[in-house]
């Protein structure tokens, strides 16, 4: 069975580093399976997938490698190994409303998204603490109020817990570059609108003022740009004549579940790819 690793570098950019990390990884006897890298302002990031065939890979030797090369180049460089077999931890982050997450949780429960398993709640509110508690889940608050030292939590709780990816079922701040950038392609973010029209936090009040005739809603990865990551599903309704703000919020809350739903869906399917920033099913 083969076996995957992700590494993330990240760092102030210098000449080589590409050729530095992918010959380290061969002479680990890796394969090289997709890499995206970018510069933005100075800084270099790069996602690295690599894999092994079983029993070719010693993870100690690789860890140590990595962690001398980081040092070396003076970057950043984290590697998560998937087990053979193992189903895929995620994150479930939140603010206050519950309808997302409600979703989500009885899907799990109902035997309906085998290939992962919850490890944890964060919320930068207690609003939802008592969902989490229901659903035997430990429940995790991160105070919002200065986003690099929030941020810096959050990224050492992931790591700490083993996470694979992240859900964001309405959670309502906005995560920088230092996070998307170590989680490229694995946060998956509901936005209450058919983007790229109405971007930010007031999407159905944007569609409603403009009189739109269709409102929708989309779930996309988080990139470094706000509500512009690649799209993985949208669906709509018509906005009948009689309809108020409410009514179009209630009947989008319930779209916004089922879209989340069907996006993480095909995540675990492995069924997507993501090529020059668009997702395409494979």
């Amino acid at each position: 069975m083969t076996q995957f690793a992700t590494i993330t570098v990240i760092g102030r950019d210098k000449t080589g580093v590409i050729a530095r990390v992918t010959n380290f990884l061969f002479e680990q006897g890796a394969n090289i399976e997709a890499l995206e890298e970018q510069v933005t302002r100075g800084q270099f990031s790069m996602t690295l997938q690599a894999s092994w065939k079983s029993g070719r890979i010693d993870s100690k030797a690789l860890a140590r490698g990595l962690a001398a090369l980081a040092r070396s180049l003076k970057m950043e460089i984290k590697l998560r190994l998937t087990q053979p077999g193992r189903k895929q931890r995620l994150a479930i982050l939140v603010t206050r409303e519950p309808h997302c997450l409600e979703m989500l949780m009885k899907e799990f429960q109902a035997g309906r998204l085998n290939q992962a398993e919850p490890a944890v709640i964060i919320s930068n509110r207690p609003d939802l603490e008592r969902m989490a508690r229901k659903f035997n889940l430990p429940f995790v608050r991160i105070p919002w109020n200065e986003r690099v030292r929030a941020e810096r939590r959050l990224l050492s709780l992931l790591e700490k817990l083993e996470v694979d990816f992240l859900v964001l079922a309405r959670f309502m701040k906005i995560l920088s570059p230092n996070v998307a950038w170590r989680y490229k392609n694995k946060i998956i973010n509901i936005h209450p609108s058919l983007l790229p029209s109405f971007p930010g936090a007031q999407a159905y009040r944007q569609a409603y003022e403009h009189g739109v005739k269709i409102v929708g809603v989309t779930a996309h990865f988080v990139s470094m740009h706000l509500d512009e990551g690649p799209i993985i599903a949208q669906d709509g309704f018509t906005v009948r004549p009689n309809m108020s703000i409410k009514d179009i919020v209630a009947k989008g809350q319930k779209l916004e579940s089922r879209v989340l739903l069907k996006a993480v869906k095909l995540y675990l399917s492995k069924r997507l790819d993501v090529y020059w920033g668009v997702v395409k099913e494979v």
